[in-house]
């Protein structure tokens, strides 16, 4: 189901944003058919339990993320995700399928910040 759900978003990004606004209303009912459709989608598979990761700018974790490639930029901590190839998913708290993404590789260490039992940072140490 979720290779369904990426096959509707990329039906989507290959219509081009001027193309949209120029369309006839042919084109235009079929572009509202198929974003209605993937909006269905998500939401069944939302009903049960699945969701959709969103890692672009989050540090790099392999528990959730599979790096395809690196890429130099120094303007973002080393080992962000830049760059999201596919989409991943998980099942309540389990990985369904890991996203495919880009790192970044060349700028600072990422810093890693602590969180206390209730979220906030833990200022104990």
């Amino acid at each position: 189901m979720v290779a369904a759900a990426d096959n509707m978003r990329r039906a989507l990004s290959a219509v081009p944003a001027e193309l949209r606004e120029s369309a006839d209303a042919g084109l235009k009912a079929l572009i509202e058919g198929v974003e209605l459709t993937e909006r269905e989608l998500a939401k069944a598979l939302g009903k049960h339990g699945v969701k959709q990761l969103e890692p672009k700018g989050q540090k790099f974790d392999p528990n959730f993320h599979q790096a395809m490639f690196e890429v130099p930029d120094a303007t973002v901590p080393n080992g962000t995700v830049v760059q999201v190839v596919q989409d991943g998913y998980t099942i309540g708290d389990r990985v369904l399928r890991p996203a495919l993404v880009g790192v970044a590789k060349g700028g600072p260490k990422a810093t890693i910040a602590t969180t206390g039992p209730s979220g906030g940072e833990d200022t104990s140490a």
